[in-house]
């Protein structure tokens, strides 16, 4: 058994491990996940400047990808509609409606230069064998700006999930900039669909959003829906608001929806019904607002991390410096080497040192001349010398080239990668000002692109205060009871006993002095002389419950005196002692009630009356106060005593 549990734990965890790191959550690093990084590969890997079908670039990112194109086609056609990193041409599906895209064999897709500039850079990208050992894919992609803000992500994975929302990207990248010039920031979403997000308990990518349609109300009779709440559809929208209207929540004569690449959902209100009174009812029932929880979660240097948007900033900003750097340095030594093999091209040209080779009978004995041709040069050369590698390029300069050699357009081309040496080593030194440049660089060509919308930002940000449901729905349920056969409920005939509204409790004391908390009934027996009131919590904090009741054993009167603050639905409840008789439950603050004893030899007093509100009010699990020591025959309530 031991053994057995051991395999299922290890296998467990790898399990959950692999779905954590490999499939549901992004990485801080770039801000995909694997098969959006290996879709992102093979564009790069496929890229001539044309559209490929989306068929093709699944079949080729399969290569890379174990879990078949089933995987590969939706992660596609999402990543191709966040607009940021693939070109689209043909039917990707609409956002607004839900619709979705056309066949793989009949969209076609290419990577943008955006997404080329951002991630792509093989020689600084890390590789690993791909899932068959046949190829080499990128462990992560040295992306320059955080794309996990920019893009968002949701994703479940064992024992945790992550919910990141989108933001605008120019936003997005000038918070960058202003982290690196040492600035203050803040960043909120921004949704694709626009509409309005309340972000009074957003927590910096953590706690959650409120988010609302864009509702046109300038017509009295018909309200329109121009914009979306985050993660709703047409479809969506309409199928709720006839929800709601098939169980009496709203009043509407007929929706029509007429979307296309604009929202315009058209809702024809009842007649007597008017677009003011209708909105509040929409927000509380309907998708056109809704809550969404945040938790911004990704991998971080291989462990899932909960971090903020401020972190996420930060972290990038390091990371932007640092990529930048190494692209420098690596442009930088690349030259440096073209400069040095273009100088000692010259001088083995120029001077002629061609010439000592040709009476070398052996490769050593050639080697040896071209480098001992090269020592009246050696300042020219400079430190790194002439190594056998330089030799070799050197011998394997055609005789064409040596014979057209122009001595000018050699210079130039030197001064030329000189200058840009120069121009590397500046940047270098100001390295955060070349970094900040780079950035506005993104922001200008973001403007500039029109399928993007000039990157401005779709979403409203504000404050709307939260509908209450009990508020906006009518009190128009009557609860009625039938005292003679003891049934309470909205199909019961008998009087009403209070007009609540669908989403009302019942709180239910039956004479035997057990109470409970139910949903309003149908039909259900509470039995003869129940009290019902609503269960409004609110209201119940300052109702004080009298109830009189005698003693099993004794046969005296206790009175006691509570309020009812809270409970558990459908459990039932005891006011009283066990054995002990109800003889009055009662809600009024101010009433007196009449003791009628049992008639016993010496007994003078048969009857005495009590104020109720001379009693204190104590706690609901208290036991009564006795009130005479006489055995009690009955009880006769008053009306409210007026406070005497």
């Amino acid at each position: 058994m031991a053994y057995v549990k051991n395999l299922f734990d290890r296998n467990f965890l790898e399990y959950a491990s692999y779905v954590i790191k490999d499939r549901a959550i992004p990485d801080l690093e770039d801000g995909l996940k694997p098969v959006q990084r290996r879709i992102l590969h093979s564009l790069f890997e496929m890229d001539d400047g044309k559209f490929h079908k989306v068929a093709n670039v699944v079949g080729h990112c399969m290569q890379y990808h174990p879990h078949g194109e089933a995987s590969i086609g939706p992660a596609l056609v999402v990543l191709a509609n966040k607009e940021l990193f693939i070109d689209r041409q043909g039917n990707f599906g609409n956002i607004h409606t839900g619709d979705g895209a056309a066949a793989p064999r009949y969209i076609e897709c290419r990577a943008t230069p955006l997404a080329k500039d951002i991630f792509y850079h093989p020689k600084l990208t890390p590789y690993a064998d791909s899932y068959d050992g046949r190829k080499r894919e990128p462990v992560l992609f040295p992306a320059k700006i955080p794309v996990i803000l920019a893009m968002g992500a949701d994703g479940i994975a064992v024992g945790m999930s992550t919910k990141i929302l989108p933001h605008n990207a120019i936003e997005v990248l000038e918070a960058e900039k202003a982290c690196l010039l040492g600035k203050k920031f803040e960043l909120f979403p921004d949704f694709p669909t626009g509409g309005f997000v309340d972000v009074s308990d957003y927590r910096d990518g953590n706690g959650k959003v409120l988010v609302r349609a864009k509702l046109d109300t300038s017509d009295a009779k018909r309200i329109l829906i121009r914009e979306l709440p985050y993660g709703s559809t047409s479809e969506s929208i309409i199928a709720s608001i006839e929800t709601a209207a098939k169980a009496g929540r709203l009043k509407i004569q007929g929706i029509s929806d007429f979307t296309t690449e604009n929202v315009e959902i058209e809702i024809k209100l009842a007649r007597g019904v008017y677009a003011q009174e209708t909105v509040d009812a929409l927000f509380a029932f309907t998708e056109c607002e809704q809550s969404i929880s945040v938790n911004l979660l990704v991998i971080k240097n291989g462990y899932p991390t909960v971090m903020t948007v401020t972190e996420v900033i930060k972290y990038h900003a390091k990371q932007l410096v640092k990529i930048l750097t190494k692209e420098l340095e690596l442009e930088k030594q690349e030259l440096l080497n073209k400069l040095h093999l273009r100088t000692l091209e010259r001088i083995f040209i120029e001077e002629r040192i061609y010439k000592g080779i040709e009476k070398m009978k052996t490769a050593e004995a050639v080697e040896k001349a071209v480098i001992d041709g090269f020592v009246p040069f050696k300042k020219e050369v400079g430190p790194r010398g002439v190594s056998g590698e330089d030799v070799e390029h050197l011998l394997k300069i055609p005789i064409r080239r040596i014979s057209l050699y122009d001595m000018n357009r050699a210079k130039k081309e030197m001064a030329d990668i000189e200058a840009r040496i120069a121009e590397i080593n500046g940047h270098l030194k100001k390295i955060v000002a070349y970094a900040v440049a780079w950035l506005d660089n993104i922001i200008a060509r973001i403007r500039a692109n029109e399928e993007l919308g000039g990157g401005a930002r779709k979403t409203k940000v504000g404050t709307f205060e939260k509908v209450d449901v009990k508020e906006v729905v009518k009190k128009d349920v009557a609860l009625k009871y039938d005292s003679e056969t003891g049934y309470l409920g909205t199909a019961v005939t008998g009087e009403t006993v209070a007009e609540l509204s669908p989403f009302d409790r019942v709180l239910t004391v039956r004479q035997n002095g057990t109470w409970s908390v139910t949903d309003i009934p149908e039909k259900a027996f509470v039995g003869q002389g129940a009290l019902t009131i609503a269960a409004d919590k609110e209201a119940l904090a300052s109702t004080v419950f009298t109830i009189i009741y005698k003693e099993a054993k004794t046969g005296y009167a206790c009175i006691k005196r509570c309020v009812i603050e809270g409970w558990i639905m459908n459990k039932e409840y005891s006011l009283i002692p066990d054995g002990a008789q109800a003889l009055l439950v009662d809600t009024r603050g101010k009433f007196a009630f009449t003791l009628h004893y049992k008639p016993k030899p010496r007994l003078k007093i048969t009857k005495e009356t009590f104020k109720a509100q001379d009693y204190s009010v104590r706690g609901l699990k208290a036991g009564g106060i006795r009130l005479a020591a006489k055995e009690v025959e009955k009880l006769a309530a008053q009306e409210a005593h007026n406070g005497k």
